[in-house]
């Protein structure tokens, strides 16, 4: 496997969140720090994003933005990163984060993470990337998704090898040996549709 220099975290943007998913992003930010790997995420100084920034930053990571204009504009942008990039489309933003990344981790989150996690699934299906995806269950948080992604496999709307596309561990401490020991497998995209 590649090694890994940068990691992208995906998590939700709201302070409304149980205090167990905030100590999951701080302690995030922190593991990342001290595995000697810098963090790319959305660009915000709110809720998980910006605790997960915050939390990295303060424990001596590089951390980079990557901020859609339109979101910019409310000043929800955190501007004590390393680098902070503002673009001109959520595509653009998405695009850039999956390119400055080696691996993934998917915290908790809400529908904009749930598209990025999905969007990441489906370009590895498609061979597009083959960096390693891991989702932190905390609290059981995405059990009834992943049982759906298990129902999709089941009714053979996805192969039974694309359920090795990603892993999930329980916990934030988990996360750094799973990111190293993820397998790297390449996907033949033309057995998507045989």
């Amino acid at each position: 496997m590649p090694e890994i220099k940068s990691v992208c975290v995906y998590c939700g943007s709201s302070s409304r969140v149980d205090q167990k998913y905030k100590d999951a992003a701080v302690e995030l930010g922190k593991l990342i720090a001290a595995s000697g790997w810098n963090v790319v995420y959305g660009g915000g100084r709110v809720g998980l994003m910006g605790l997960v920034a915050d939390s990295a930053l303060s424990s001596g990571a590089r951390v980079v933005g990557i901020i859609p204009q339109h979101i910019q504009a409310r000043e929800i942008e955190h501007n004590d990163l390393t680098e902070l990039h503002i673009v001109d489309s959520m595509h653009i933003r998405k695009q850039m984060m999956v390119d400055r990344a080696d691996a993934f981790v998917i915290l908790a989150g809400g529908l904009g993470t749930l598209d990025e996690f999905f969007e990441l699934l489906t370009w590895k299906q498609l061979g597009l990337h083959d960096k390693p995806v891991v989702m932190v269950n905390i609290n059981g948080y995405w059990t009834k998704m992943i049982e759906a992604i298990q129902h999709i496999s089941n009714e053979k709307f996805m192969r039974p090898e694309d359920l090795t596309m990603f892993q999930v561990v329980e916990t934030v401490a988990e996360v750094p040996d799973a990111l190293r020991g993820a397998p790297v497998e390449r996907f033949d995209p033309s057995t998507k549709w045989i």
